[in-house]
């Protein structure tokens, strides 16, 4: 008798969306549906708790995820691959001085 395959784990594609503890985030998975009877495509998501084992997801980040054992009481996912980082610009406080020093230049 042949073994099935461990690695035929179901994969899915999201957005990170939280940072909700340590080792922890949440990712959202848009899908489309057709409405039952009208069928208007609707815009659907699913929200999911992902174990980040590296802890190096940001929000905005475009992650692909596997199913796993159950990690917690909520966590029953962990992050493969980060596909694509999300584009964050460094933001510094301006303070008063720095407004004073703009409008007399």
């Amino acid at each position: 008798m042949s073994t099935p395959a461990r690695n035929s784990r179901k994969t899915l594609i999201g957005n990170v969306t939280s940072r909700s503890g340590d080792k922890s985030i949440k990712v959202t998975v848009p899908f489309k549906v057709p409405h039952p009877r009208y069928k208007k495509v609707i815009n659907r998501k699913t929200v999911v708790h992902v174990h980040d084992e590296k802890n190096d997801t940001k929000i905005g980040d475009k992650v692909e995820i596997m199913e796993t054992r159950p990690i917690s009481r909520l966590k029953r996912w962990r992050v493969t691959n980060i596909i694509e980082r999300a584009v964050t610009a460094d933001v510094a406080a301006i303070t008063e001085a720095d407004v004073a020093a703009s409008i007399k230049a």
